[in-house]
């Protein structure tokens, strides 16, 4: 087994020196069609050899442009990328949707209008999406499938029934004011 010549760094280096030999080929490839553009313009249109040695200058210019703010867009473009990258959804791990409720069971921030909240310090919280009521105030979603309130009423005949009518309201009432009370 021959030990090679040259240390493991210089063939990175050929590597990094190879690819900056790509970028030099493509741009003078680019300025030689700029230049065979410019001449073929010059003949099959007339231009004046003062327009087309504009044109050239313009064109080198544009590629010099390019090239020397190539490293400042890449530099820009890797900042603004990494800032939405660091504050984006996939940055956060999963993200977790409370529309239906749900309980945050340890300390959790959260942004507000104002500033930054705080949920589940002290313990396990629940979040409890709200809807506004009828009279406009807020109130939890979903709170409540109705209520069913059931009276068994033993009668004799119609007689009795009817004389038990007012205890009936009475009891009606109360479960009407305890359920108001409990919203």
């Amino acid at each position: 087994m021959a030990d090679s010549l040259f240390p493991d760094s210089f063939s990175t280096e050929l590597g990094s020196v190879s690819s900056e030999l790509r970028q030099i080929n493509t741009l003078a490839d680019g300025m030689s069609r700029t230049l065979t553009n410019a001449f073929r313009s010059a003949v099959t249109d007339g231009k004046s050899l003062n327009s087309v040695l504009g044109d050239i200058v313009l064109s080198f210019s544009n590629l010099a442009l390019k090239a020397a703010l190539q490293p400042v867009s890449g530099l820009i473009s890797g900042f603004i990328g990494n800032l939405f990258g660091a504050t984006g959804p996939s940055s956060l791990g999963t993200v977790q949707p409370f529309a239906k409720g749900g309980v945050i069971a340890s300390p959790s921030y959260f942004p507000l209008g104002g500033g930054t909240g705080l949920a589940g310090e002290a313990g396990p919280e629940a979040v409890m999406p709200l809807v506004r009521g009828s009279d406009g105030r807020l109130g939890v979603a979903g709170g409540g499938n109705g209520v069913t309130v059931n009276f068994n009423v033993t009668a004799q005949d119609a007689k009795s029934f009817a004389a038990s009518e007012a205890e009936l309201s009475a009891m009606l009432l109360r479960a009407v004011r305890r359920g108001a009370r409990a919203s």
